[in-house]
């Protein structure tokens, strides 16, 4: 068995929670709550936090004590008119990827079936999603080089990194999905349940695994980043591994313990399961391929990108119960698969005696009015406001942090990931 299989004993149910479920859809952004003179409180902080986008932004920039040093190298235009058509050959080099991968293996007569085959798995986990990760390589290695160094052969390289990137997350999600029996992946089946598929799933998961350190070998290799970009790959792989163990350690299968559900470990899991991989490992690889490679250098840049991943989970667990599920394209089940979820934690922290017994009984069950009655507690315990406060609290927190980094990182690259992220939706 391969051995990262071994390792998770299909105990993976990794990504971040990207499965992204509702309680209820809700719209974020004004109209929907001018409705009645006599909405409650929680109506009242939603109506105040939303449409706060499209401001919050320009204080912070006019503040001269919080905003943050944008970037004044010379190709900022360039990489500004580049955004959309990076995105249209990105989409095209996966293409080209998965031809080169099948095509040579598929010429040796004795596993040409297999390759029919695994172009199929390729074609149907690898894209359809946001491809922010992989596109994020491409971002940040345009704001870490010269003009002189964005040839044709670095975005390239830069592209095939990035889809290693989005390879593995679909490594990840293909063995998450069979352990949760999801139903659903970015709108289609998941690939363990199209028809033929199985639990063959295993062993074609592994299959993107290994395409991963093919592609580094035949377009990095001779690179002096190559090492670098090995070791940072594996290391992020193992870092992910032990934080779904942690994750499985608190929330076991059929026993609630909400005493494990601290804060100090939520930020554990999240630091490990999802941050490295989702924020650290694109930017990382990015400055390693620019020549970047002090220590200083790159932990100021993790401290950042950490801290960007908790933000961004803390916002999928939100997502899970309260997001709209035509937006998100999941359906949420934090509350019935005992997950420690931002939101249980939060609640942990305002319950009375009464109510964390209610908890208690509800929490963790297969059960669609126990879970009812747990979401009913977060409305009673005004979640969504709590949550609304956090994210306006923690953007501005990672500004500041933003602007105090590393002269030798453009602190323009940060802010446009965080931009990105802060009052998404899905």
């Amino acid at each position: 068995m391969h051995p990262t299989v071994v390792l998770t004993r299909l105990g993976l149910r990794l990504a971040g929670r990207s499965m992204v479920r509702a309680a209820g859809p809700i719209t974020r952004g004004g109209g929907p709550y001018e409705t009645s003179p006599h909405e409650s409180a929680g109506h009242l902080t939603r109506r105040h936090f939303s449409g706060r986008k499209k401001t919050f932004k320009s204080q912070l920039w006019q503040n001269p004590g919080s905003q943050p040093a944008m970037g004044d190298s010379s190709n900022k235009k360039l990489k500004m008119a580049s955004h959309d058509a990076d995105i249209k050959r990105f989409d095209e080099v996966f293409q080209q990827l998965v031809t080169e991968l099948i095509d040579e293996d598929a010429k040796n007569p004795e596993i040409s079936d297999a390759m029919v085959r695994f172009r199929k798995v390729l074609e149907y986990t690898c894209p359809g999603g946001k491809r922010n990760r992989g596109l994020s390589v491409i971002t940040s290695y345009r704001y870490l080089v010269t003009s002189d160094q964005l040839t044709e052969e670095n975005i390239h390289t830069a592209m095939v990194v990035g889809w290693c990137i989005e390879w593995l997350q679909a490594f990840f999600l293909v063995l998450d999905d069979i352990m949760d029996q999801s139903q659903t992946r970015r709108g289609q089946p998941c690939w363990y349940r199209v028809e033929d598929v199985g639990n063959m799933a295993i062993n074609d998961a592994c299959y993107v695994e290994s395409c991963i350190y093919k592609l580094l070998r035949r377009f990095c290799r001779g690179q002096p980043y190559y090492v670098d970009l090995l070791e940072l790959f594996q290391g992020t792989t193992y870092k992910t591994i032990v934080g779904q163990s942690l994750d499985l350690i608190t929330s076991p299968d059929g026993k609630v313990n909400l005493s494990n559900f601290t804060e100090e470990r939520y930020n554990a899991i999240v630091k490990y399961k999802t941050a490295f991989y989702s924020f650290h490992l694109p930017v990382a690889a990015a400055m390693y391929m620019a020549g970047i490679t002090s220590k200083e250098s790159h932990d100021n840049a993790k401290t950042i990108l950490l801290e960007m991943g908790r933000f961004f989970q803390i916002q999928d667990d939100y997502l899970d119960c309260y997001g709209d599920p035509a937006v998100t394209g999941k359906v949420g089940t934090d509350v019935e698969e005992n997950k420690c979820s931002w939101l249980v934690v939060q609640a942990l922290r305002l319950v009375n005696k009464e109510q964390r017994e209610l908890l208690q009984e509800n929490y963790g069950q297969n059960d669609a009015a126990k879970v009812a009655m747990v979401k009913q507690l977060y409305q009673e315990l005004r979640l969504q406001d709590e949550f609304w406060k956090f994210e306006e609290n923690s953007y501005s927190q990672l500004m500041q942090l933003i602007n105090a980094s590393h002269q030798d990182l453009p602190k323009d690259m940060f802010t446009e990931f965080a931009w990105k992220i802060y009052k998404r939706q899905k």
